[in-house]
């Protein structure tokens, strides 16, 4: 408790102000008491000069009193001067005491200036009496002179001793103040000294709260803050640590890292509060399935890394990374709701397999994308994944600057009535224009782009180039609208819609002219986000479609709650429906489907007239496939289009 007083922010400012305070008082004590000695020493010093002045004047008096006294004894002419002499020497003190004094002074001065200058006055009448021969007269005035002499010595008494009872009194009053002062600035100086003394203690406290707070940030900073596991940062720090005393020792490591395989879907669908909750728990099984030497880290997201320092040879740490795995596989428990994660983890060793800590990481994560694609759970890194890793690399990076420099080009393959022939749109396929690879399909950099983020630029790229393409024919006569595959990610993406808007106004198109093509697999994933997206997407006015319905999950409950217009049956069903009896119920099934819900039937790989007609007899709304054409170059489907006459081209009937 006294601690964290100590330690509070309010203290510490409590005690610097106070202490500046403090320590200011005591400046202006010292300084006041400078100030008032000063005061003390000039009044002391003025006393002193005014008392001089009154001890001059009795000198005075007291001069002329002996010579008149010598004239008197002596009765000769030469005694007569100094007589003369001494009458009015203490005029000029009395005139400065008249004009310098204090008041006292000053009233005291002009009587004792009269009595003086009668006293004066009778020592010259005595002179002169004596210069004249006249004794009589001399002693009459010499007689006179001594009385007057007496009551000016009373008063000038009087007044040296009020001068002396003044010095006194103020030399008391001022020895009473200094005393006052110098309790004062010695009750400061306590206080002042209780002050340092207590900012030494906040001090000290601040100090050990400072050392705490470095040692929280250094550990912050190297350990993430969801799991308390180690960082990426510490990883490698432990790893170099482990390198080094292998080299020493010979004794091998081996590094795991692991990518939780379904993770996003939970998270994206039960929330994130949910999904580090279930991190959290990750956290801890790993940690319980390895030693208390090797260290668990999260590097980010949904991935970890195990390094495993001093392990005997490669085969105990593929045990160890299978125990992992099947820590992993179990079922994690949460309010209730059993989740199953799953887990891809890549095994590399030193020096086995790298010479350095950052080769050591990423042939781990080489062989942990291994795992992934192939589904092997745990895999070991072999020099053969580099080849492919490579390629998979320079696809991605070569797919970065292909949407910038616009190497993509789009292909049109057309979509007509299945009742009357006549073209009603066109789906938009992308391809690459490889510089050194030619011409590649989708199935040779789509995967990499939704892997790995693109799918959202590439889709948006495809979108404007397409949306130009349909402005184009616009303007030649021809209103061709156009449909658009569109990866998950983007239905995931609130601001999808608005950049859809953005795009028809800037190419000037209807949202009628675009049908956007969704998946299954995007709806699943996180329904109701998608559902939130497709709803915006219908206001807006574009045409929605299911593609591919059937190939993948279930989603018929979820496709009755669809803000769709238009299911899409796979190639796999239509193409072999009349060879293949499943693939025809399936299809019909569809079709029945599709028309309760009221929805329109795409049907795909439609390759011959036969297979058009047995559709338009069961009441499928529009074909696409090789019967009608393949995927066209933007030039060659105008010409296409030119060449064949709307309506001319009606669907075989049975």
């Amino acid at each position: 408790m006294l601690s964290n007083w100590v330690e509070s922010r309010t203290t510490v400012q409590t005690t610097v102000i106070s202490l500046t305070i403090g320590l200011a008082a005591l400046a202006g004590l010292a300084l006041w008491t400078s100030l008032s000695m000063q005061r003390a020493a000039r009044h002391l010093h003025e006393l002193n000069e005014i008392s001089d002045r009154w001890g001059l004047v009795v000198q005075n008096v007291d001069v002329a009193d002996h010579a008149l006294a010598d004239h008197l004894r002596s009765g000769t002419p030469v005694m007569r001067q100094p007589v003369a002499n001494a009458a009015g020497a203490a005029e000029e003190s009395l005139r400065w005491l008249e004009d310098h004094g204090g008041t006292a002074d000053v009233r005291a001065a002009v009587i004792v200036s009269d009595l003086y200058g009668d006293y004066s006055v009778l020592l010259r009448e005595t002179v002169a009496a004596g210069d004249r021969g006249d004794t009589t007269t001399a002693s009459q005035k010499a007689d006179q002179a001594e009385l007057t002499l007496v009551s000016l010595r009373k008063q000038l008494s009087t007044v040296v001793q009020l001068k002396r009872l003044e010095t006194t009194d103020y030399l008391r009053s001022a020895e009473g103040q200094n005393g006052r002062l110098r309790f004062a600035a010695v009750l400061a100086f306590v206080v002042d000294l209780g002050l340092v003394g207590l900012c030494g203690v906040v001090l000290l406290g601040h100090r050990r709260q400072i050392l705490r707070q470095a040692a929280k940030s250094e550990h912050e900073a190297m350990h993430d803050a969801l799991t308390g596991l180690a960082n990426r940062t510490l990883l490698v720090q432990r790893a170099q640590q482990a390198i080094g005393r292998s080299d020493r020792t010979g004794d091998p490591l081996g590094l795991f890292l692991i990518d939780l395989n379904r993770f996003k879907p939970i998270n994206d669908t039960l929330g994130h509060a949910f999904g580090d909750r279930l991190l959290q728990l990750v956290a801890n099984r790993l940690t319980a399935a390895v030693r208390d030497v090797d260290t668990v880290a999260r590097l980010g997201g949904d991935e970890f890394a195990v390094l495993l320092p001093m392990v005997s040879s490669p085969a105990n740490a593929l045990v160890v990374a299978e125990r992992v795995h099947r820590v992993l596989e179990e079922p994690f428990d949460l309010d209730g709701l059993s989740v199953d994660v799953g887990c891809s983890i890549g095994v590399a060793m030193y020096p086995a397999d790298s010479a350095d800590v950052h080769e050591l990481l990423k042939h781990a994560d080489i062989a942990m994308y291994a795992a992934k694609r192939a589904r092997l759970g745990t895999s070991v890194y072999e020099p053969s994944l580099d080849v492919h890793n490579a390629a998979q690399l320079t696809v991605i990076s070569d797919l970065r600057h292909a949407i910038d420099q616009a190497e993509l080009v789009l292909h049109y393959q057309p979509k007509a009535d299945a009742r009357t022939g006549a073209v009603c749109g066109a789906e938009v396929l992308c391809r690459w224009q490889h510089p050194r690879l030619g011409l590649l399909g989708p199935d040779r950099f789509i995967p990499a782009a939704e892997e790995t983020g693109l799918i959202e630029p590439l889709t948006r790229y495809v979108l404007d180039h397409a949306l130009a393409q349909c402005h184009a024919w616009h303007l030649t006569g021809w209103d061709v609208p156009v449909s658009v595959n569109v990866g998950a990610q983007c239905l995931h993406d609130t601001t999808f819609p608005d950049q859809v808007a953005g795009l028809l106004a800037r190419h000037g198109r209807p949202a009628s002219a675009l049908t956007l093509e969704i998946t299954e697999s995007a709806i699943i994933a996180d329904p109701i986000r998608a559902s939130d997206v497709l709803t915006k997407l219908r206001e807006l006015g574009v045409r929605l479609s299911i593609d591919d319905f059937g190939t993948g999950y279930s989603s018929i409950a979820y496709l009755r709650t669809m803000p769709v217009h238009e299911m899409k049956i796979d190639r796999s069903f239509t193409t072999n429906m009349r060879t293949d009896a499943s693939s025809g119920a399936i299809t019909r099934s569809l079709l029945g489907l599709a028309q309760n819900l009221e929805l329109e039937v795409v049907a795909e790989g439609v390759e011959d007239e036969e297979t058009w007609s047995a559709l338009a007899a069961l009441g499928c709304d529009i074909v696409q496939g090789y019967c009608l054409s393949r995927p066209l170059p933007p030039d060659d489907f105008a010409t296409w289009l030119r060449d064949r006459v709307l309506g001319e081209l009606t669907a075989p009937t049975s």
